[in-house]
């Protein structure tokens, strides 16, 4: 029999509030936004202290993730679909006849092909990693990242580390 030991963080300040323009299929959504409330699970051995990780560690390194995100228009910087370029200070975002134009601090451009809930989740639990990682926390080994987009509606990624 194995066992699992496991820590949760979720709803303090674990959220942002940003716009996109999510792709599907070949259609571009219309430019909205959303309150997203993001949790994390992080999987590993207790420490010689009996922990997994100290809750506010964890909570920091989402919460950094969070902000970094916040009040921002989420760019899908490697989307096959959309063209963007950063001209003067302000990106440019084409899809067919439809064009738009950010000034450049309103704007994180995320290496991800699409702004789905899965994606930036998997790019928050990368942010996340950094911080494990900085912190060795090496008796960690498997992180889980969920975002919601709105009540019932929640995309997630996991990873071994």
């Amino acid at each position: 029999m194995s066992e699992e030991r496991h820590v949760t963080v979720q709803g303090v300040r674990l959220r942002f509030a940003a716009a996109h323009t999510a792709t599907l299929g070949e259609e571009l959504e219309p430019l909205h936004g959303h309150n997203y409330i993001v949790s994390a699970r992080v999987e590993g051995d207790l420490t010689s202290d009996h922990w997994v990780i100290d809750f506010s560690a964890l909570k920091r390194y989402m919460r950094e993730a969070c902000d970094d995100l916040d009040h921002h228009f989420l760019l899908q910087a490697k989307s096959q679909l959309l063209r963007s370029e950063l001209l003067e200070g302000n990106w440019l975002i084409r899809f067919g006849d439809r064009e738009y134009r950010f000034p450049e601090q309103d704007v994180v451009a995320l290496p991800i092909e699409n702004s789905t809930a899965e994606l930036l989740a998997q790019w928050i639990a990368e942010q996340a990693i950094e911080g494990l990682r900085a912190g060795d926390h090496t008796n960690i080994h498997r992180l889980a990242v969920d975002v919601e987009e709105m009540p019932g509606q929640t995309g997630g990624y996991a990873t071994d580390l």
